[in-house]
């Protein structure tokens, strides 16, 4: 298993680098190229600059019993469909059952967005949050 984190403004980089290197399992951080991330334990790939670079990247490399750290719902379903399991920042596990309604959730909102109209953004980051993606993500790595 390998661990690729789409690291553009990814918040728990140190969290899963602390989980990962305890148990030896690489990591590899993919970022464009107007991001400086060098982490110890942890192989940077840089990405040229472009809205879905360091995903197509992510989703080219990562393969099957790999584990992808997204927000994204459209990584994640490119992860899924190479056999890859994904999870986000937050903690949620995407699987096969509700990647799906995410994606259209995603769709729906952009078009909220394109039509002039505003959505609440995300919730600002707490240490439960960090929590409960830990709890998940030893999850996905112990397995």
């Amino acid at each position: 298993m390998t661990v690729y984190i789409d690291a553009d403004a990814c918040p728990v980089v140190d969290i899963a680098l602390a989980a990962c290197r305890g148990r030896g399992i690489p990591v590899v951080l993919v970022c464009d190229v107007n991001h400086v991330l060098q982490k110890e334990g942890a192989r940077t790939v840089y990405v040229e600059k472009g809205s879905d670079s360091a995903d197509l990247r992510i989703a080219n490399m990562a393969g099957r019993d790999d584990l992808v750290i997204t927000q994204d719902y459209g990584l994640a379903a490119l992860a899924l469909a190479r056999g890859a399991k994904a999870l986000s920042q937050n903690g949620l596990v995407f699987t096969q059952d509700n990647i799906d309604a995410l994606l259209l959730s995603r769709h729906t909102a952009a078009r909220i967005r394109r039509g002039g109209g505003r959505l609440k953004g995300p919730a600002k980051r707490t240490k439960d949050m960090d929590a409960a993606f830990l709890k998940a993500l030893e999850t996905r790595i112990a397995t």
